[in-house]
């Protein structure tokens, strides 16, 4: 009877260190998961932002972003956007007297092929940019690109109307600016009176208003005068109406803002205005 009663105990004695064991075993497995946790949370918590430095008219800057949301090519694009792009992108020659008529005239098809390689390579610009994958700053890139579009019309148009003013008859802007268009294509009388009443509205907003009607009645003396009204009611009346119906991204505060909003901080050091 003894024996089986010591038999007993040894054999509990037995399980009891094995249960032990394995609670080790289980304790030593979940510290070493725990371990092999703890550096990639530290990794995490330690990751620096980066930095991106850009110029403005006055200030060079410093932005601090997360480089898990944007890449430094999706800034740079992005600030191409913001900041480069505000201006005219098609440089034609421009009208403002006799000798320039008669020289845009003269060089009517280089301006225009030229015009057309503008085009292309300002396009490919913009359809290259890497802009960071915001809505707002997506649209901000669909909008430059159709503004390209429209802009590189508008001037195809303006140069051909010089030596065809005929061409701007029936057009996408002629709706907006018909009575350029029908001046431009009417009798003397009609010409000249839409001629006279562009240089009055000119000389409103002028410094010396009167020089603004002088050159007009000497301009009408003169045996070109169809010459210089074309120049005015092309280049003064159809083309600055044209300009003000192009659709062009605003650079304006909200602009400011949203590219601002890119960067955990800037630190900026500006000159004095």
């Amino acid at each position: 009877m003894r024996i089986w009663i010591l038999s007993v105990l040894f054999v509990s004695l037995i399980g009891c260190k094995k249960e032990s064991s394995a609670s080790t075993i289980n304790q030593k497995d979940t510290t070493s998961i725990a371990e092999k946790s703890k550096p990639d949370s530290l990794a995490i918590k330690s990751a620096q932002p980066e930095i991106f430095s850009f110029v403005t008219e006055l200030c060079d800057s410093k932005g601090y972003f997360d480089a898990t949301k944007y890449s430094r090519e999706e800034l740079e694009g992005t600030y191409k956007l913001w900041f480069q792009m505000g201006g005219v992108q098609l440089d034609t020659p421009s009208v403002f007297d006799f000798d320039d008529l008669q020289k845009v005239r003269q060089d009517k098809n280089q301006i225009l092929d030229q015009l057309d390689k503008d085009f292309a390579t300002n396009k490919k610009v913009i359809e290259n940019l890497n802009v960071v994958n915001i809505p707002y700053w997506q649209d901000i890139k669909k909008l430059q690109a159709k503004s390209l579009y429209q802009e590189y019309e508008k001037k195809k148009l303006q140069i051909t109307a010089y030596s065809d003013p005929s061409i701007l008859i029936n057009n996408k802007f002629t709706g907006n600016c018909r009575n350029f268009a029908k001046a431009l294509n009417s009798n003397d009388d009609e010409m000249i009176a839409e001629w006279r009443k562009l240089r009055e509205e000119m000389s409103k907003g002028n410094g010396d208003p009167q020089r603004i009607i002088n050159e007009f009645e000497n301009h009408l003396k003169s045996s070109d005068w169809k010459d210089y009204a074309i120049i005015d009611l092309i280049t003064f009346g159809w083309g600055n109406c044209v300009n003000e119906y192009i659709e062009r991204p605003e650079h304006d505060e909200k602009m400011n803002k949203e590219f601002d909003a890119l960067f955990i901080k800037i630190d900026s050091e500006c000159d004095e205005p």
